[in-house]
């Protein structure tokens, strides 16, 4: 923290970006939402199958989720497609 003209700490923001177990930034929220997703699939197939089948869903569920977002975590944090090759815009200031 850096000290103002007064004496008072002043926080500048993160000096590191955010990470939690390996999981890097936008894809928190990804992985939050991979998690609610397994969860409401073990209630949706306990119900209807029976609690093991539901644990059983639910573990699937998570694991596809969260190995999904460890792969697309490579790519980059502001992955973009890439196109390749040569385009040529015509007529883009038509008037």
């Amino acid at each position: 923290m850096a000290m103002n003209q007064n004496g008072y700490p002043v926080f500048k923001g993160l000096q590191k970006p955010l990470e939690f177990m390996g999981i890097r930034g936008r894809f928190l929220t990804l992985a939050a939402a991979a998690i609610g997703v397994s969860f409401v699939g073990f209630i949706v197939f306990s119900i209807v199958l029976g609690k093991l089948s539901g644990f059983i869903a639910m573990l699937v569920m998570a694991v596809i989720g969260l190995v999904t977002i460890y792969v697309k975590q490579r790519g980059g944090l502001h992955n973009k497609r890439r196109d390749k090759g040569v385009f040529i815009y015509c007529n883009i200031l038509k008037r």
